[in-house]
């Protein structure tokens, strides 16, 4: 299940004149009968809805007083989240006429026409305290407490996710907390700004319209409702007509390219896309490729076998993310360790719907084509799964045949799309030309008639500073550093970051330069270690470049380095003549 929580609003969207009917609680009942889970967000205090509403049982729990106070149905517990209620300002309120006022834990409400004098009073008192309406009532809160605020606090209590969320409202105050879900609905009798600001404009009034937002979770969870806001936007390419984004639900995405083609660029790119919007995820990473990936708890390495457990207790966190490094791990032994992992997170995102996003470098480490999982792992489970690989015939055909999405990069992506094409058996895509330039890729919607398009993968900025930082000036492990030896091999001049790369290579001699360049040394080094497919590139045109010196290639290839690689406190190396 992709939606575990419905929040939603009492007074206009669940009740009508304070009541909820009948057939509202029968869907609420239905709703939460299928496992899912049930918030009610409401400006009322808390024992005024106890005295109206004698359901609240069917809810985990109550975020009651705008945001202020949370209540536990199934334990009485309450929670007071803002600051308590000033009495101060209730007592000055009253002595200057307005009339009614009442105090709850955290809120000091009143109706219009009295929000001139309530801001007035606030101002006079030197308070730090907000006003808020809802339709004809004047709340008055503490800074920052609002109903996205009270709803966030709940599902951290429930260890569950804003993107698992399914809100519905009708009035002002409602705004915040509609905007912090996934999804958001307007009941029919909502206010007109409200229903502008939602992806789904319900048909019905009030109990309703909850009751046919219901239904239609129950029935696909709202699958067919799919409406890929501005606010969800997983943008990883460009083309002539702007950016071209990935939904944030939907089918396994294929990235298929040989080694220095491109497809980590586009890879990071989609990794970044999703942590900037705030998806949970999980990177199953066998190469160490994403070890010093910001923003993510990175378990295992190659001295360390990553443990299971700890991955699904990190991600049981809704905030927290995590890389599994499968570097210490035997490749004979990846399989069968992911086939346990692959089970467990299963198991949570039924649980959960998390983690949002599965991403497997180099997949078929993972899942060779030969591999044969249990098939209730496959079928609905392996949405939101992003699959990196170097050909698609080196996975398995039933995961394949899955694919929604295919990214195809590289000077053989024509290659690449037949043997995907052949591997399920389909006619192969037309691409509008058999060569792409460095960092343009091929996505092909294998599920539509759609054309293939042409576009230019974003590169990640913050897969670029990481990058610049780490091979910069970190310290690569010997079989990873660079080695000037020349061509009888009588130096071994160890170059462990990009800095010392540079310096010593303007030390060598022209002889050792030379025989690195056109023997494709650079160009390996920068590709297969550095992971800068743009950088090999460069190494490469230069090698092929006739008549140039030793003087003029060396210049050429570190003014690259340095364009790419200078920090921005230090300067990475002043390459004489190269600006």
């Amino acid at each position: 299940m992709r939606y575990q929580v419905l929040a939603t609003d009492y007074d206009g969207t669940l009740a009508f004149n304070g009541n909820v009917s009948a057939a509202t609680i029968a869907a609420l009942q239905r709703f939460a009968a299928s496992g899912r889970r049930l918030i009610l967000v409401t400006g009322r205090e808390l024992p005024e809805l106890k005295s109206v509403f004698s359901d609240m049982s069917l809810f985990h729990w109550v975020v009651a007083e705008n945001g202020g106070l949370l209540y536990e149905p199934s334990t009485g517990r309450e929670i007071l989240i803002g600051s308590p209620a000033s009495q101060k300002l209730a007592d000055t309120l009253v002595s200057r006429g307005v009339n009614p006022v009442s105090v709850g834990r955290c809120v000091v409400a009143t109706w219009s026409p009295f929000e001139n004098v309530v801001l007035d009073t606030i101002h006079n008192l030197g308070l730090e305290l907000q006003i808020v309406f809802n339709k004809g009532a004047v709340m008055v809160l503490p800074a920052g407490v609002n109903k996205a605020f009270g709803l966030e606090q709940a599902l951290q209590e429930m260890k569950l996710s804003r993107h698992n969320t399914v809100g519905v409202g009708d009035a002002e105050n409602d705004h915040s907390f509609l905007q912090v879900c996934e999804f958001s609905a307007a009941v029919s009798n909502a206010l007109p700004a409200v229903k502008d600001s939602v992806e789904m404009v319900l048909t019905a009034d009030h109990g309703m319209g909850v009751e046919l937002l219901i239904d239609r979770i129950l029935s696909d969870d709202l699958q067919s409702f799919e409406l890929v806001s501005m606010r969800h936007k997983l943008p990883i390419a460009t083309t002539e007509s702007g950016e071209l984004c990935l939904p944030p639900f939907g089918g396994p995405i294929l990235v298929c390219g040989s080694s220095g083609s491109g497809k980590s660029t586009l890879a990071n790119q989609i990794v970044d896309s999703i942590a900037a919007q705030g998806y949970q995820f999980c990177i199953v990473d066998p190469e160490g490729d994403y070890e010093s990936f910001e923003g993510a708890v990175v378990l295992g390495g190659p001295n360390a076998t990553p443990q299971i457990d700890e991955a699904i207790h990190v991600l049981e966190q809704p905030d927290a993310s995590v890389v599994v490094c499968l570097t210490g791990v035997p490749i004979p032994d990846r399989p069968p360790f992911f086939l346990q992992l692959l089970a467990e997170l299963m198991q949570l995102r039924a649980k959960t719907g998390r983690p949002h996003w599965l991403i497997l470098d180099e997949a078929h480490h993972l899942m060779p084509a030969n591999w044969l999982p249990p098939s209730e792992l496959l079928p609905e489970n392996l949405m939101n799964v992003v699959l990196i690989a170097v050909q698609p015939d080196l996975l398995p055909v039933s995961l394949l045949n899955q694919v929604e999405m295919v990214a195809f990069v590289g000077h053989d992506a024509d290659q690449v799309a037949q043997n995907f094409a052949a591997a399920i058996q389909v006619d192969a895509p037309r691409l509008p030309s058999p060569q792409l330039a460095t960092g343009e890729v091929y996505l092909w919607q294998t599920k539509t008639a759609l054309p293939v398009k042409r576009c230019r993968a974003i590169r990640s900025r913050r897969e670029h500073e990481r990058h610049r930082r780490k091979y910069a000036e970190g310290q690569l492990p010997p079989e990873r550093s660079f080695y000037f030896r020349g061509a009888d091999g009588s130096l071994n001049l160890r170059a462990q970051n990009l800095i010392l790369f540079c310096q010593l290579a303007e030390g060598v001699g022209d002889a050792t330069w030379n025989f690195h360049l056109y023997n494709g040394d650079y160009n390996r080094w920068f590709q297969e270690c550095i992971k800068d497919e743009t950088l090999a590139a460069e190494a490469t045109r230069v090698a092929g470049l006739a008549g140039l010196s030793a003087t003029e290639s060396r210049k050429l290839i570190l003014a690259a380095i340095q364009q790419d690689y200078v920090l921005a406190a230090t300067s990475l190396l002043a390459v004489p003549g190269a600006s």
